[in-house]
């Protein structure tokens, strides 16, 4: 049994938004005491409200930005608040809720795996995994409206929802007799099918795609072909197109994904700038953010940005 800890997080002014066309990049803030300066990894996308969030792991801070504003904002500290010292994946639900992965925050430390925060930035919950070697890496919204956060240490995938009796995780799909471990980063990336009917995970040490049925949670593989996705992080469904981030391997791949997830064809293979790594990405008023993690700097520097085309 899980249970939420820590406090109600600080509410922050909403961005600022211009009437002017949108930016090509977004810049965010840094962390000025941080010895290796900030590095970022986890974008979810508000798309009602045009709002986008994203990660810092060099603290676990969490920033917000419009699509119609340059500028962004610190929106939640990091540093301990809430238990929070790194972050990972974010998602945002029909009713606005912001949920953040926690990678191995609470690895060996007690500490939470996974938030859930409300529009305003009001703490829902902070909760354990079941298990003692979860490394939460990104997150997705189900059919039935629960967040499903995938395990970079191991073949799983967890669900989190308050389903009547408060917030609570569970270990919703196993798959370690099906997908072997491997050393680097297991599962990753995840999205939710066209037809509803599965997730498809990617696995970034091997460049393989998993299907999870979303009835059964049973994994199989996702037909690519000859396709090399080694190093998928970050994952883009828009409609029948997939747009796969290829973090150190600085590559984007665009495939045409069949509806229930069981193939998917190679269309396009993409250098992305060599001079950034790009890691996550969310779809967002008819453009793709990426996030520039600045992991390929030992000590980071500015500028942090997102941005729109993965060339530049």
């Amino acid at each position: 049994m899980t249970a939420a800890v820590g406090a109600a997080a600080t509410v922050v002014a909403p961005v600022a938004a211009t009437a002017h066309a949108r930016p090509t990049q977004y810049e965010l803030a840094g962390d000025a005491d941080s010895p290796v300066g900030s590095k970022f990894e986890g974008i979810g996308a508000d798309v009602r409200r045009g709002l986008f969030y994203v990660s810092e792991v060099t603290g676990g801070e969490i920033h917000r930005g419009s699509v119609h504003s340059s500028q962004t904002e610190e929106w939640l500290a990091g540093d301990g608040t809430d238990g929070r010292f790194t972050a990972r994946g974010i998602t945002i639900d029909d009713q606005g809720r912001i949920y953040v992965a926690g990678g191995p925050n609470g690895l060996g430390t007690g500490r939470p795996d996974l938030w859930v925060y409300d529009a305003s930035g009001k703490l829902l919950a902070a909760l354990r995994a079941p298990g003692q070697d979860v490394f939460l890496n990104d997150v997705a919204i189900g059919a039935d409206g629960a967040a499903y956060f995938t395990n970079s240490n191991d073949a799983q995938v967890f669900r989190v929802a308050d389903d009547g009796a408060g917030w609570q995780t569970t270990l919703w799909a196993d798959a370690t007799d099906r997908i072997e471990r491997r050393p680097g980063f297991n599962l990753g990336g995840i999205v939710l099918t066209a037809d509803r009917s599965a997730f498809v995970v990617a696995q970034g040490n091997t460049g393989q795609l998993w299907r999870f049925d979303i009835t059964t949670g049973e994994a199989t593989t996702v037909e690519t072909g000859v396709a090399d996705l080694v190093n998928a992080d970050g994952l883009v469904r828009q409609g029948g197109r997939l747009t796969v981030i290829r973090n150190f391997s600085r590559m984007v791949a665009t495939l045409r994904l069949a509806a229930d997830g069981t193939r998917a064809i190679l269309l396009q293979q993409e250098a992305s700038a060599g001079d950034r790594v790009l890691t996550t990405a969310k779809a967002l008023r008819g453009r793709i953010l990426y996030v520039d993690s600045k992991f390929d700097e030992p000590v980071a520097s500015g500028p942090y940005e997102v941005i729109t085309d993965p060339t530049r």
